[in-house]
């Protein structure tokens, strides 16, 4: 398992040239919107806990 994992695509303008930013754990930047951003994993789901939302159809 690597300690950091890397977005393949900024969740803002979709391209795929982004580097880490600072020294801080999961923040980014994209050098094609000059946007920096953070993502941070919270954990996994247990399948059994899930839940559906109305209006919502599941997969």
């Amino acid at each position: 398992m690597t300690t950091r994992a890397m977005p393949y695509h900024c969740p803002y303008c979709a391209d795929e040239d982004l580097r880490p930013h600072g020294e801080t754990h999961g923040a980014w930047e994209c050098r094609s919107c000059l946007r920096a951003f953070s993502l941070k994993f919270i954990g996994q789901l247990n399948p059994s806990t899930i839940t559906t939302h109305p209006g919502r159809r599941e997969a």
